[in-house]
Formats: C-alpha cells, structure tokens, sequence
C-alpha cells in the first residue's frame, strides 16, 4: 500500500468514526483482540474441503459443505475465546482444527430436505437433539435416537409429503444421531488429516460432541471440557446470527443479538456452559472481536443499535 492509499485509508477510517460518534455508537477499543486462525490458510481450506462428500444418489456429483463458512467463522471465535480464558497456544491450534471440523458429522447435508423434516419437527414441539429427545422420551435406548424417531414420526411426515426413504433417514441421523454419524465420518477422513500433517486426538471428538452429548465429558479434564463449552457457546453464538442458517432450517425470519446471548445464558442454567465461559465471550463480544464475523454472518454490517447493544455488553468475568 502506497502513501496515498494509506492516506485514503486513514480518512475513511476517521470519517466512519465521526459518523458513528454523531450516531451515538459507542466504538470499540482501539486494541481489539483478534478472532485470529492459528494455521495457515492453506490448511483451513484443505480441512473444510472434507466437508464435501459424493452425492450417493448420483456419485458423479458433490455435495458441497453447506457448514464450511460457519465452521470457519465459529473456529476463529472459538481461538479467540480459549486464549482469553488463558488456554496454551499450541492447544488451541488443535483445538482450532476440531472446531473447523465440528460439523463433519453433517458432511452431505440436504439443504432443503433437513430443513423441512426439522421445521416440520420444531412446529410440533418434537425434541431435535439427543440429549433434548433423551428428556422427553427416557425409555430410548441410547444411541437409538434415530430409530426411535422414525418409528414414532415416519406416517406423519410421510402424510405431510416428507418420505423418510434412506436419504432422508441420513437427515434425521445428522441431528439425533450425530455421534455415530461423526466417527464414521472421521474415520473416512483421518488419512487425508494424516497426509495433511494433522494429529487427530481422542479429546477432539469429544469436544466436538459435546452440545449433543455433554454426559460424554464427565469424566474429562477440565481444560477438555472448558474448550467444550467454549465450542457450544461460539457455535450458538454464531449460528443465531447466521442468516442462512435461520432461514434454512430454524423457522427464523430475523436475527436477533439478545436472543443469541438470551440462549447462552439458558445453556448456563442448564449446566452446559459455566458463568467463566459465556462472560468471556460477551466481554470479546463488547470489546468488538466479533463484529466482523457477526456481519459475515449476517450477510450485511451490523446496524447502529446492533452495535451499541454489544459495546454494553461488558462484563466483570468471573474467576
């Protein structure tokens, strides 16, 4: 960049400034921690092209990772948030990597058909989460979700205009069958990760199943589960600002910041994320780390009122 350039930059820079003080927008600190990725670039696309699967109605054609911006937006909030919490760096490169991969169990996900088995789900109230359908139905037997929701739901989709043929059952998998979804998933990719120079470790699995299957980690290290819920909580974040995701498959019509920290606050009163984890996001999220990744999100920048809400955000973390 030339003196010139620099020079254009720098009053745009200032004028955006003098807009937003005239709006009353609060502006972010001048030190903004960084929503960084902790690879190379080269990497990040070489993993989030394992997203992409052979369609098995028509192998000639793939199906292209519908999650691969989300998993890539989550990833950086995620890094973000684990070295605020005072995480090693070296961890969190691979912690990084099992955040990027955290939806694999979705590889090959139908956008339209998930979405009408899922809003048709969430009309009628029916649990679309293992541990959720684990609540309300105690007699499945675990790992079973799946089965148990066919049996229970197919003549009522089917009747609706939704048959549950094997491509549709593998919709139903992805959500209330994600474990075993995701290790067989894995297990296809862990010789492109070698290859790829990547060490695949039992905790990243587990990190990944967490908001699933959060009884999984039980017994796990504290630093394990701490990068769990750091996981959950970016990913949620993330996912209530998504406007494709909204649209696609959460029956929502407008994104709402509140409603995104209204749910992490309902995930820590029902002891999957702790107090440490959901302050230290909403402090980044006040200082203006995510701002960026929010309006990638979006498709759009954050509007004014958008903006003041997360500058108020701010937060005395617990220890």
């Amino acid at each position: 960049m030339n003196r010139h350039q620099l020079g254009d930059l720098e009053t745009r820079q200032v004028r955006r400034q003098l807009v937003a003080r005239a709006k009353g927008v609060p502006l972010p600190s001048a030190r903004v921690a960084r929503a960084p990725l902790l690879m190379p670039s080269s990497l990040a696309v070489a993993l989030l092209r394992l997203y992409d699967v052979p369609d098995p109605r028509c192998p000639r054609r793939i199906i292209r990772g519908y999650d691969r911006l989300h998993a890539r937006r989550t990833a950086r909030m995620c890094a973000a948030v684990a070295l605020r919490l005072g995480h090693p760096e070296g961890r969190v490169r691979d912690y990084q990597i099992a955040c990027l991969l955290h939806d694999l169990g979705r590889a090959g996900l139908d956008r339209e058909l998930f979405g009408k088995i899922w809003s048709w789900a969430r009309e009628r109230g029916i649990p679309t989460r293992p541990r959720e359908w684990r609540a309300v139905h105690p007699k499945t037997v675990y790992g079973k979700e799946t089965e148990e929701f066919l049996a229970r739901y197919r003549s009522a989709l089917e009747a609706d205009g939704i048959p549950l043929d094997a491509w549709a059952t593998e919709q139903v998998e992805m959500r209330l069958g994600y474990a075993r979804r995701l290790r067989r998933r894995v297990k296809v990719v862990k010789p492109q990760l070698h290859q790829l120079g990547v060490t695949w470790q039992p905790w990243m699995e587990r990190v990944m199943l967490y908001y699933y299957y959060p009884e999984r980690l039980a017994t796990a290290p504290l630093w394990v589960k701490q990068l769990a819920e750091v996981s959950v909580a970016c990913e949620q974040f993330e996912a209530y600002s998504n406007q494709e995701r909204g649209r696609d498959y959460y029956v929502r019509t407008k994104e709402r910041l509140q409603d995104a920290f209204d749910y992490l606050e309902r995930l820590r009163n029902e002891g999957i994320l702790s107090a440490v984890v959901v302050q230290a996001v909403q402090a980044l999220a006040a200082a203006g780390t995510f701002d960026q990744i929010l309006a990638e999100a979006r498709g759009k920048v954050l509007s004014s009122a958008e903006r003041r809400y997360l500058r108020s955000l701010r937060v005395e973390e617990a220890r």
